[in-house]
């Protein structure tokens, strides 16, 4: 494909550096190469390239004059490939790897096209002289000429003979795969003040905040704001936490502006996602929505980039580079001058502290969210309590709908026997096994590993087993046999095939009454105006986790299960069961004040230095013997102890800063420390706290990359994570 946005190239330029596509670390480019003899190359090109041995894909990331490089050594690219990246996500991807601690073939990686091929057609077009009504044509040749201009199809063979008389003219031409979505009509509505007050500050530019209470009407806002962008000849990305899960967000944006939006995300068939990407590089898309991927989207002149549930933890990504979405879109839209847009519901502290916000406090149709009723559940071994079992009754007799939320999934959380204490846990991983009673099996839910359920103790072979907790899996059957209403349930287990969540969501729209049980999936930004009912189930279980994020995720989790329900004219309430009904998070989310909770965990995060007052990054070793990976990590541990000037500190020193009677320093490392075995590999972390990122992030990844290339840890593998999660 052309690419007008290649950088020109001097007729004195003969060197192009190009990165390979490896995902080694242990390979440092770019690498200098010779023009190829096909044509000129230029930034985000890629090309075949002769590589030692072998022969790998590379980008072209530089341009030269000269080179170090022998002349008689250079050799040229092999072949080029159609499709280049634009210029700005080459320099994209260099910052991830820098940012990120990665490679920038990793990092390039990920902003390449789609794999795929354009399917081409025979599309055939009436001529004018088609028109003459004195053209002596057979009934088959009528209605061939009628159904045009489109493909040739089955009648092809009448089609070759009206184009030798002229009529028709029959060429190549590519069809696109177009996507499944949702439709919706366009319900363009009145703008309330406090939206119409947000789109005068958009107007202006610059990063803003939408803090706006669930059903407040921050879709409409982001329709508004894309409209002039694109109006301005600008583009747009439209960021969403998962795409399956908001369809009616995808929707609403195809049902305004047509064929002019672009799907993009790893659902799609090979060819769906080549043909999307291949539509908005050429322009002919020009708005991009779709998940955390979405934002490497070849938008033309983009002008705005909008992150729809800014507060979701799915943006983040746990490959290599772990990049977080959210910060690549600010890079974006700082890089091309474009507006940043982010909404949520229930805004993460770094945002909140970060940006301007701009406030939409009350929903579109007068609704007030819903009442929060706290059910105390210490003292209680069911997982449903008598009064959210009235509650549920109460929604089937009256052929209502509810949303009922655990966030575990199975039947039971793990198996032991009775008669010796034996617990099932997996061979791979220092984890329990979760039984899975329709498939008979125990299932590792981090590596995989599945067994059939056990008739017996292997350790003292009694039959007595029993099971613990309870699942969404054991919660589906128990309110099916207990009610007369469908109860369908949504998660990892349900959602397998592709099409499953779309499928499974509309159907629960389309039922006259019903119970929609499941994971976190239930509270993602779904619109069921009928949903009067909202159940959290074990909502403290997050705060049980050893992370200081556990507090905002508590609070998300529960209030963006709360504004699932109350959306229609018969209101609604929310059950949250809790063993801590004291819990700040818990207090806040059933009062709705995600001011209070922001500024209450701000405070907080001070007291104890984490984000957005420090910077947190961690590196891990993996290998499957202990010794080594426990070696690597404390050859990092040093590096950057050296590279960042640390003094090595007791830990009664940790004590005495954490009571603010000695002064902390701006770099803390914390560990390193073992981690649980996972996948048969031996973990070790350190964790960095900083307020230095920029020296932080150099010293770590020049560790990494030293000891990478170090021969004593060649049987260790290296994760960095900035900022993680």
């Amino acid at each position: 494909m052309c690419d007008p946005n290649l950088r020109a190239l001097r007729s004195a330029v003969l060197i192009a550096r190009i990165e390979p596509l490896t995902t080694t670390r242990r390979l440092s480019g770019p690498f200098d190469y010779a023009m190829p003899a096909a044509g000129p190359v230029g930034i985000g090109s890629v090309v075949r390239i002769p590589f030692g041995h072998q022969q790998l894909d590379g980008v072209v990331v530089g341009l030269a004059e000269t080179t170090e490089v022998p002349p008689e050594k250079l050799v040229a690219p092999l072949s080029i490939a159609p499709d280049s990246i634009p210029a700005e996500l080459v320099d994209l991807a260099l910052w991830m790897a820098d940012e990120y601690c990665s490679t920038p073939a990793r990092a390039l990686s990920l902003v390449l096209a789609p794999k795929g091929k354009a399917r081409t057609i025979l599309w055939a077009q009436p001529t004018a002289a088609a028109a003459d009504p004195g053209q002596r044509l057979t009934p088959g040749q009528r209605a061939a000429l009628d159904r045009l201009p489109g493909p040739s199809g089955k009648d092809l063979a009448t089609l070759r003979r009206l184009e030798a008389r002229g009529l028709v003219t029959i060429g190549p031409r590519d069809e696109r795969r177009v996507p499944r979505s949702d439709a919706a009509p366009d319900r363009e509505v009145a703008l309330t003040a406090e939206q119409t007050a947000a789109l005068e500050v958009i107007a202006r530019g610059g990063a803003h905040l939408l803090h706006g209470v669930t059903g407040s009407g921050k879709t409409e806002v982001y329709l508004r704001a894309t409209a002039a962008a694109l109006a301005r000849g600008h583009g747009v990305i439209v960021l969403v936490p998962e795409i399956a899960l908001t369809p009616q967000t995808v929707a609403r944006f195809q049902a305004r502006f047509g064929d002019t939006v672009d799907l993009l995300h790893s659902s799609l068939g090979e060819g769906e996602r080549y043909d999307e990407w291949r539509r908005l590089r050429s322009g002919e898309a020009r708005i991009a929505v779709g998940p955390r991927s979405a934002v490497f989207a070849p938008v033309h002149d983009l002008g705005l980039v909008i992150c729809d549930e800014e507060h979701d933890p799915s943006y983040k990504h746990e490959g290599d580079p772990r990049y977080d979405a959210r910060l690549v879109a600010r890079w974006r839209a700082a890089y091309r001058g474009a507006d940043l847009l982010v909404g949520t519901a229930t805004p993460r502290p770094e945002t909140w502290r970060e940006l301007p916000r701009l406030t939409l406090s009350e929903r579109v149709d007068g609704q007030k969210l819903p009442p929060v009723r706290m059910v105390d559940m210490r003292g209680t071994h069911h997982p449903l309590h008598p009064d959210t079992r009235e509650a549920l009754v109460e929604v089937a007799r009256a052929g209502r709908k509810a949303i009922v939320l655990l966030n575990r999934r199975g039947w039971s959380n793990f198996l032991t026997c009775r008669t010796c204490g034996h617990v099932w846990e997996c061979p791979n991983c220092d984890v329990t096994l979760v039984l899975h009673k329709a498939r008979a099996t125990v299932e590792c839910h981090h590596c995989g590993h599945v067994e059939a359920v056990p008739e017996r103790c292997p350790e003292c072979a009694s039959v007595s087993v029993a099971r613990h907790g309870a699942g969404t899996e054991r919660l589906e059957s128990e309110l099916a046999e207990g009610l007369d209403v469908p109860v369908f349930r949504l998660d990892a287990d349900t959602t397998q095939t592709k099409d499953a969540v779309p499928e499974l969501l509309a159907r629960f729209r389309a039922a006259p009454s019903g119970l929609l049980v499941g994971t976190q999936l239930v509270a993602k930004g779904h619109d069921f105006p009928d949903v009067t009912l909202g159940v959290v189930v074990d909502a403290d279980a997050t705060l049980r986790f050893p992370d200081f994020r556990a507090e905002e995720r508590t609070f998300a989790l529960v209030a963006q299960l709360a504004g699932r329900a109350g959306r229609g004219p018969g209101g609604g309430e929310v059950i949250v069961q809790t063993l801590t009904p004291d819990a700040p998070s818990l207090i806040h989310a059933a009062r709705h004040d995600a001011v209070a909770f922001v500024e209450e965990e701000l405070g907080r995060r001070e007291a104890l230095r984490y984000p957005p007052f420090a910077d947190l990054l961690r590196v891990m070793t993996l290998a499957e013997r202990g010794e080594t990976a426990r070696e690597a990590v404390e050859h990092v541990t040093a590096a950057v102890t050296a590279a960042m000037g640390l003094e090595v500190r007791p830990v009664t020193d940790r004590f005495a800063q954490a009571r603010g009677e000695v002064e902390r320093p701006a770099t803390e490392l914390l560990g390193p420390a073992p981690l649980f075995r996972l996948r048969n590999r031996e973990r070790f972390q350190l964790v960095v706290k900083t307020s230095e990122r920029r020296a932080a992030v150099a010293a770590v990844g020049a560790a990494v990359e030293a000891a990478a290339i170090d021969k004593r840890f060649r049987a260790v593998a290296f994760s960095v994570d900035v900022d993680p999660q």
